[in-house]
């Protein structure tokens, strides 16, 4: 875990030392460093979604289907509006100038940022099985400069992804025997892709080009783990050796 432990500290204090250059900057530089963010991400997500999609190996519609099933299910459980309302409780108990909806764009952001991605989840599985932690190190370096930027944009939600990769990388590290023989180089790509997306549309809302709920499009992530389970492929199979046997 240690790993772990280091990664969400290095968040909470890049996160910190943002907001206090945060609050030093003049509203015309705290604009232009937003749209530099900004442009960042859209980068980040776009090379991400892209990188992974134009592998020999990927799977041509799986992240359509994965955003599709998991917009549906998000709509659902409405979990935009749920983390809208948890960034309004934390706020008032927090008791600062900036609004809810902020805080929620900020952790859910940063969260995505931090927690997608092969270095998280292949650090973690490092960590577990392994005991070594240079992979989350290195990434605990690239997080804390990250979140150095986007707590100066985003203020102080950033500093809550802290607490999403702890869970996040501490659950994999923990559970790291179990479910390391699942993990396959194409479910992480797919997870990547998907995350990569989801990056992106995150770029869109801080462009203030068009607003997406994002928060509603998570549970895309997890569909590509269960594609990848062995009893779903066996299943798969089957229903493509039918359709093969009657066409």
């Amino acid at each position: 875990m240690l790993g772990t432990i280091v990664n969400a500290l290095a968040i909470l204090c890049g996160a910190l030392l943002g907001m206090l250059l945060r609050n030093g900057l003049k509203e015309d530089y705290k604009q232009i460093v937003f749209h530099g963010v900004s442009l960042a991400v859209l980068f980040i997500g776009a090379s991400g979604a892209i990188g992974n999609m134009i592998q020999p190996s990927s799977h041509p519609i799986l992240f359509i289907i994965s955003l599709i099933i998991g917009g549906l299910l998000g709509q659902w459980w409405n979990i935009e509006l749920r983390l809208e309302n948890l960034g309004n409780l934390i706020q008032s108990k927090l008791q600062k100038g900036s609004k809810g909806g902020n805080l929620s764009q900020g952790f859910v952001s940063a969260s995505l940022l931090f927690c997608v991605g092969t270095m998280a989840i292949m650090g973690s599985l490092e960590s577990g099985l392994q005991g070594v932690h240079k992979t989350l190190f290195a990434k605990s370096v690239l997080d804390g400069v990250t979140s150095v930027i986007l707590s100066s944009t985003l203020g102080i939600g950033v500093a809550l992804a802290g607490v999403s990769v702890f869970i996040y990388q501490g659950l994999i590290t923990l559970l790291a025997q179990w479910i390391e023989p699942y993990m396959t180089a194409d479910m992480i790509r797919e997870i990547s892709t998907v995350g990569g997306i989801l990056i992106f549309a995150i770029g869109i809302n801080m462009m203030e080009i068009k607003k997406i709920k994002v928060g509603n499009l998570l549970p895309a992530i997890f569909i590509p783990v269960l594609y990848y389970l062995p009893f779903v492929q066996t299943f798969l199979l089957k229903i493509k050796s039918i359709f093969n046997i009657i066409f």
